[in-house]
């Protein structure tokens, strides 16, 4: 009968030692900004130290920067060209071509003219059969092959005098627009070779040192910024109808007994299954709803990592 008791009495401690109230379990977190690398060019420079509180356009690294600074010179140097290659399409062709395909148009003519005066004279030899039939048909092919010359000379002239046609100034100005935006593009990387605080934060890690030479696209720079932190949280599926954006909650940090006051700023719609860290109790076998409950100007000076509990208010 002693033993009953005492059982029951325990259980009874264990029941008054739980948390009546639904709570959601997350940790602490910060707005996470990573700054990579935008090509693979040696670090010349760090302007910061981790833990550094920074404002937005500090400079923070510095990339070498003579080989982008070589192919924006090489992109400059093909608009250029691309540039000069349309005005040349525009202007069509120069006066001194225009003659050059005329007086090659009255060269071919003056050449048929006698071609054509030799066929004649050896066509009243053959008729009076002093010269055999060979020579004529000699005669007759150069007569042929002079006219031909004048009516390629006659193209050329007129292809001249039409000037450039559209569709080659069209792929000209393509081309511009081709080497312009190649250009453009050398220019951003080149300025990125400088990389800046695109906020006020705090650097919270600077993976690489000063003389590593990071592949394109690895964190140079992560930084934590935003006025305050928020909690990101695990809701457990029987809170969930409860909980929307806008709702308020008490924020409980473990190891501090302050209680910071927050709003919930989003909550997921799609349920995944709660992480090892926030499993109590019956929620081992349930789904839960990740949420970011955003704390108050107060919460500034608290790290990011810090485990905590949230209590939803109504």
């Amino acid at each position: 009968m002693k033993t009953v008791c005492a059982l029951v009495l325990a259980c009874v401690l264990l029941a008054g030692c739980g948390h009546s109230t639904p709570r959601a379990l997350g940790t602490l977190e910060w707005d996470r900004i990573t700054l990579p690398a935008p090509a693979a060019e040696k670090i010349i420079a760090i302007e910061v130290r981790e833990g550094e509180a920074v404002p937005a356009g500090k400079v923070l690294v510095r990339l070498e920067a003579n080989g982008t600074q070589s192919q924006l010179a090489a992109a400059a140097a093909e608009q250029r060209r691309s540039d000069a290659a349309l005005a040349e399409l525009k202007a069509g062709p120069r006066r001194e071509e225009i003659a050059r395909a005329q007086a090659a148009l009255n060269a071919a003519q003056a050449q048929q003219v006698d071609a054509a005066a030799q066929l004649k004279r050896l066509e009243e030899l053959v008729k009076q059969k002093l010269i055999p039939q060979a020579d004529v048909d000699r005669a007759r092919a150069a007569a042929d092959s002079a006219a031909a010359q004048v009516r390629s000379a006659q193209a050329a002239l007129l292809e001249l005098t039409r000037g450039t046609r559209g569709e080659q100034i069209a792929q000209g100005a393509a081309a511009v627009q081709a080497a312009t935006a190649q250009t453009s593009a050398q220019r951003v990387l080149f300025d990125k070779l400088t990389l800046v605080a695109p906020r006020a934060g705090v650097i919270d890690n600077l993976p690489y040192k000063l003389g590593d030479q990071a592949p394109v696209g690895a964190p140079l720079v992560v930084m934590l910024a935003g006025d305050a932190p928020y909690a990101r949280v695990y809701v457990p599926e029987a809170l969930r109808a409860g909980v929307k954006a806008g709702t308020r909650a008490q924020v409980h940090v473990e190891g501090n007994d302050h209680i910071w006051s927050g709003t919930v700023r989003m909550i997921r719609s799609d349920p995944t299954f709660t992480p090892y860290y926030a499993l109590t109790g019956q929620d081992v076998s349930r789904l839960s709803y990740l949420a970011e409950v955003q704390l108050a100007a107060d919460a500034r000076d608290l790290p990011a990592g810090l485990p905590l509990w949230v209590e939803f208010t109504p």
